[in-house]
């Protein structure tokens, strides 16, 4: 069958007994009702330390088949997941599923874990180095399930993604389960992408390297909904947290595109008290900020709030007062911890208040303007931020298909070459952001600008800004670097990439290897 974008979805899927073709961003109601943990009773002499992660497994207990779930928010320095994987496998534990809000290189383990049957699923938003690489590669029997961040959030909160047992990374806890991430030597910072978990799984187990003595202050997830806590050395690694590079560039290409997104911020006239604002943490988004700051600084304009993974940057522009408030689902930087801890304007927030379709309003909505990336997009504005140039899994929609949903003016700012390969393709490889919510395409070789929006076309064009058909930017780009070649893969499905309503907007098929 096709679904609305007209990506072939297979009617039969291994693995999967139902689901529901991409009809369009909006176009799919809530179809599921909220689903509530088992209700439970402690008494008062009942104490929740446990000595060790195996005597957690025997009490609860972990069994075959089971759903364990983890956060990211340590990124690539995240200790906790190949802990709990190493005493499953220890037990002899098989077929389990892992629930992990993003997989980064540190989590290589999984692999020799998946060989061996411990897990046999993946459920995640992001999927990056060794085990993208085996994923993509046909590792898995069944196909990983890619969701956005407010995607999951909904899939927990509806029972879609039923968890077991969350394990969740405490860089602060008390003898009693209160948890935050702010305190300890390993703060993370907000503890956003947990708090789902720790709200609807059926068992919470609080990991820890810094108890202190009850009650724990501030709270971020509470001891009503925690069931055992396990002290251990190290959760992570806070250096681990860093995304890539968390400074402007000072790439001349890269600083014409975010000079020139900045611009078409400024001429859709979003430029103005209350103006709120979501960007990345690459050099190019931070650049983008940057000429946005200029103009706020200019126009003696006071922003409401910047949105979703927070930057030692962004944190500057809160402190200036450029901002009012810092609503953070996830820090990016070592800044961004230590401001979340201080500053009572910097706000933590769970994904589902970040980014779930099917609540009574999440943050994404109230965005002004969101700048987002692209490994590539096509003549319909569809965006492709999962599969690499090589057909291998890199990446995942994370927040950016919610974002792109739910801001006024969402852009995409990327060079028009990758790597000496045309951005804009005819059909992207993988579809993963649909083009009715991106607006506008800036590259450093001109604008392009959604069909769907010529209010949009006229304002920039008024303001003098370079706008072009993307017809015309994808045959510049071919001039320049040729037609790339088309990818050939398999038959198997490695992926399932389901928009953040919960429906399906495409899948990623297995790599032939050369």
């Amino acid at each position: 069958m096709k679904n609305s974008i007209g990506r072939e979805i297979p009617e039969n899927i291994a693995g999967f007994s139902q689901f529901i073709p991409f009809a369009g961003a909006f176009k799919t109601l809530p179809y599921m009702k909220r689903q509530a943990p088992a209700v439970k009773m402690i008494r008062p002499q009942d104490s929740k330390l446990v000595d060790s992660l195996e005597e957690v497994f025997k009490r609860i207990p972990i069994t075959d088949g089971m759903t364990l779930s983890f956060h990211h928010h340590f990124r690539n320095g995240d200790g906790v997941v190949n802990m709990v994987l190493s005493v499953a496998a220890k037990l002899g534990l098989k077929n389990l599923k892992v629930a992990l809000s993003s997989i980064f290189p540190v989590h290589a383990p999984l692999i020799e874990h998946i060989k061996n049957g411990v897990v046999t699923a993946l459920d995640t938003n992001y999927m990056s180095g060794p085990v993208a690489e085996a994923v993509s590669q046909g590792i898995l029997e069944k196909p990983v399930i890619l969701r956005t961040h407010g995607g999951r959030a909904r899939a927990i909160e509806c029972g879609q993604l039923k968890i077991d047992a969350a394990f969740i990374a405490a860089p602060a806890a008390d003898d009693y389960g209160n948890i935050n991430g702010v305190e300890g030597p390993t703060a993370c910072g907000s503890l956003g992408y947990a708090l789902p978990d720790a709200e609807y799984a059926n068992y919470v187990v609080a990991v820890t390297d810094y108890l202190v003595e009850y009650p724990l202050s501030p709270i971020s997830i509470s001891q009503t909904r925690v069931d055992y806590v396990v002290k251990v050395d190290s959760v992570g690694d806070p250096q681990g947290i860093v995304s890539g590079t968390t400074k402007i560039t000072k790439d001349p290409v890269g600083l014409k595109i975010a000079d020139t997104a900045a611009r078409v911020i400024e001429a859709a006239g979003l430029i103005k008290d209350g103006f709120s604002f979501q960007t990345g943490a690459g050099g190019a988004s931070l650049a983008t900020a940057y000429f946005v700051r200029k103009m706020m600084e200019q126009s003696k304009v006071t922003g409401s709030f910047a949105l979703g993974g927070i930057t030692g940057y962004m944190v500057e522009m809160l402190e200036t007062g450029l901002f009012k408030k810092l609503i953070d689902v996830q820090g990016f930087d070592l800044e961004a911890i230590a401001s979340i801890k201080h500053n009572p304007n910097h706000l933590e927030v769970s994904a589902s208040f970040y980014a779930s379709p099917f609540n009574c309003g999440c943050a994404v909505n109230k965005l002004d303007a969101v700048i987002l990336g692209a490994t590539e997009i096509d003549i319909d504005f569809n965006v492709n931020v999962v599969t690499g140039s090589d057909g291998i899994i890199m990446g995942g929609s994370g927040g950016h298909s919610d974002a792109a949903a739910g801001a006024k003016v969402t852009i995409v700012a990327a060079n028009l070459l990758r790597g000496r390969l045309p951005i804009i393709k005819e059909k992207v490889l993988t579809a993963v952001t649909p083009g009715e919510t991106i607006d506008v395409l800036v590259t450093e070789r001109g604008v392009a600008v959604n069909p769907r929006r010529g209010d949009l076309k006229k304002l920039l064009v008024a303001a003098g800004l370079p706008v072009k058909d993307i017809e015309e930017l994808k045959a510049l780009a071919e001039k320049i670097a040729g037609v790339p070649q088309q990818i050939i893969t398999g038959e198997k499905i490695v992926a399932i990439v389901e928009y953040r309503d919960g429906t399906i907007i495409d899948v990623v098929r297995q790599v032939k290897m050369q």
